[in-house]
């Protein structure tokens, strides 16, 4: 059997580059049996233990601190493929975007996702990544069975009928339980998307948004602030046939303009703000009305190159015309150069113990600044408003939400915390960011 690969005094970084850590030893691991050994190894040094997939959490949820690192980049197989139960197996490590492409290649598709698949299947459960959808879930919600390692070195399967609490928790668990080496999808056959993105009026989306949000199966859109201008995208099954946009127009507006030229604006934006209202003005009008069918997962990601920071928050749906409203007033009193489009996606209500759709039909709220962006207390007001509403932050996305808060937010938080009490009394997978939003 391979031995874990170990490195010493390594410096990790997230994503976005606004989170690093110097971790104590960084190990890779090629199975579950190894990853129970390094676990008990740094229970012997007294050092604690976290996971890190992609790095694309905006907050410090996966810094090791001085502990071990976990990277689970050996740990990538697809163990098994379901046709007659629809779930595929696959193991912590693999990217989404890879995910997607086996699955396509067996004639198959996860129900929803969001729009980047660069994360980990494991990082991107464990944090309640999303995409929009009327009907469907995040990736969490549909999970199937996991595998898991805890803070004893014990190797633990859950289901909804095989250990089943500890499924509940660990689905979307925050790398708080254990660390999770291997995860079960529900999958469907294959199925094509046709999108419909088409430029709208603020007013006029937030007047249609009952309908747009009840006869679209996920509808989504952008506010540019310092404008009145959205952007909006429907995206609904289709029979057929594939129509995806030439290749040369995908790369043009897709990749070009989104990325290579939205890179230079933001750039100028930043060392000059007073232009950032005249540049939001060109980008509002910048995203054409066109239409497209392809595979599902080329519809629901995107290729996203340009580097930023973000908060997002969850608020009842029924709130959230009442929200952007008064985003949108506070903008405009403001002094902010806000160069990044507010992103507005919805979801249907749902079990999870710590889902941001726990129990309610949600919006989801998403603000960002290209990376060294002064802040300039956007964020700041933005939670304010956002936690005047009932918010709930997302949990790999920047806030300032404790334990009490949360506690307040969540019906099933002291459910959650009882589990990690159980599984993981010493806190081998606890660090400073866990500790401020979960408790001791």
């Amino acid at each position: 059997m391979p031995q874990a690969r170990t490195a010493t005094r390594t410096r990790w970084t997230n994503w976005a580059g606004n989170q690093s850590a110097h971790p104590a030893r960084a190990v890779t691991p090629g199975t579950a049996e190894e990853l129970a050994k390094e676990i008990l190894r740094a229970a012997d040094g007294g050092r604690t233990v976290k996971a890190v997939g992609s790095g694309h959490s905006f907050t410090s949820i996966a810094s090791a601190g001085d502990g071990v690192l976990v990277r689970p980049h050996a740990m990538t197989a697809v163990r098994g493929v379901d046709r007659e139960n629809g779930t595929v197996t696959v193991e912590a490590g693999l990217p989404l975007h890879r995910l997607n492409r086996v699955l396509a290649a067996a004639g198959l598709s996860l129900t929803n996702m969001g729009d980047i698949e660069v994360q980990t299947a494991a990082g991107a459960t464990s944090t309640g990544t999303h995409g929009t959808g009327r009907d469907s879930a995040s990736l969490a919600a549909q999970l199937r069975g996991l595998e898991i390692v805890l803070a004893d070195g014990s190797i633990r399967r859950c289901s909804p009928t095989e250990n089943a609490r500890l499924f509940e928790g660990a689905r979307l668990g925050l790398g708080a339980l254990g660390v999770i080496t291997a995860l079960t999808f529900a999958v469907e056959p294959a199925f094509l998307l046709t999108a419909h993105e088409q430029p709208m009026g603020f007013d006029e989306v937030l007047e249609r948004l009952d309908d747009l949000t009840a006869v679209n199966e996920h509808f989504e859109f952008y506010w540019f602030p310092h404008t009145s201008r959205c952007s909006t995208k429907r995206n609904n099954r289709s029979q057929g046939p594939a129509a995806p946009l030439p290749r040369f127009k995908e790369w043009l507006e897709d990749d070009f303009l989104s990325n290579t030229v939205w890179e230079g604006a933001c750039r100028v934006g930043r060392r000059f703000p007073a232009a950032v209202p005249a540049i939001a003005a060109v980008a509002s009008r910048a995203w054409s009305d066109r239409s497209y069918t392809d595979t599902a997962y080329r519809v629901f990601t995107s290729p996203r190159t340009v580097r930023f920071t973000e908060m997002e928050y969850a608020v009842p749906r029924e709130a959230v015309g009442d929200v952007l409203r008064e985003l949108r007033a506070m903008v405009e009193r403001s002094d902010w150069r806000i160069s990044f489009p507010v992103e507005v996606r919805f979801a249907p209500a749902d079990d999870l113990w710590l889902s941001t759709a726990h129990g309610r039909d949600t919006a989801y709220i998403a603000v960002h600044l290209y990376r060294g962006t002064a802040e300039q207390g956007y964020f700041t007001a933005v939670e304010q408003l956002m936690t005047a509403h009932r918010g709930r932050p997302h949990w790999g996305k920047l806030h300032t939400r404790d334990a009490e808060y949360l506690a307040g937010a969540y019906p099933r938080f002291a459910d959650f915390t009882a589990l990690r009490d159980e599984v993981d009394p010493d806190r081998r997978f606890g660090n400073d960011h866990l500790r401020r939003v979960l408790g001791a």
